[in-house]
């Protein structure tokens, strides 16, 4: 399975934001199992280009052929108001319908407190499933209080990073490149239904 490739997207606002150094640990963690990984952070999208979804410009036409080209994505986000950032919302809308058909997701996100907690499988899960994903992790977040100090990186061999590297894990043993699971989460034509009478 050494053909993987693995996209992490994030809303993360800045590069030594929570959410970007958690992605970035992730990643790093999957490097050192030698899977392909690719980081793309949203913010440096064309911002004009991506909220009128215009699938021909240049930054959001490369977003489209990397997310096509992966067998995983991490999705991370910051959680706002126990909701997924409005960046990642946009990011998610230029996408085709079924975008997500036969690849794995894990849902990252930090926040605040744990009051937001389910934001990720209340509000991003059926998102993902709806695009066709054909399993999604189950999901990761983080408080802002877990951190170390800003700018210090986050190590996943750290036991208070425990569980983020378990979720991680899962994430890697739901990965394949067997060719059959690309069409795992396409629509299905209609099967005609036989009368019984």
């Amino acid at each position: 399975m050494s053909n993987r490739k693995v996209l992490a997207i994030s809303a993360s606002l800045s590069a030594t934001s929570k959410t970007a150094r958690m992605v970035e640990a992730v990643l790093e963690e999957l490097r050192g199992q030698k899977i392909d990984t690719e980081h793309v952070v949203l913010r440096h999208l064309d911002p004009g280009a991506l909220l009128s979804a215009d699938a021909q410009a240049p930054s959001v036409a490369s977003f489209l052929e990397k997310v096509a080209a992966a067998h995983g994505l991490i999705i991370a986000t910051p959680i706002y108001k126990a909701s997924f950032s409005g960046l990642l919302k946009a990011g998610l809308d230029v996408l085709p319908q079924f975008a997500l058909a036969g690849k794995v997701v894990l849902p990252l996100g930090t926040g605040g407190s744990l009051a937001h907690v389910l934001a990720l499988d209340y509000g991003l899960r059926p998102v993902f499933q709806s695009m066709g994903a054909r399993h999604v992790v189950q999901s990761h977040y983080v408080c802002e209080s877990d951190f170390p100090k800003t700018g210090e990186m986050i190590s996943l061999l750290d036991p208070l990073w425990a569980a983020l590297r378990h979720a991680c894990e899962n994430f890697v043993y739901s990965l394949t490149d067997d060719e059959r699971a690309a069409m795992l989460g396409h629509p299905r034509g209609v099967v005609p239904r036989v009368n019984s009478q």
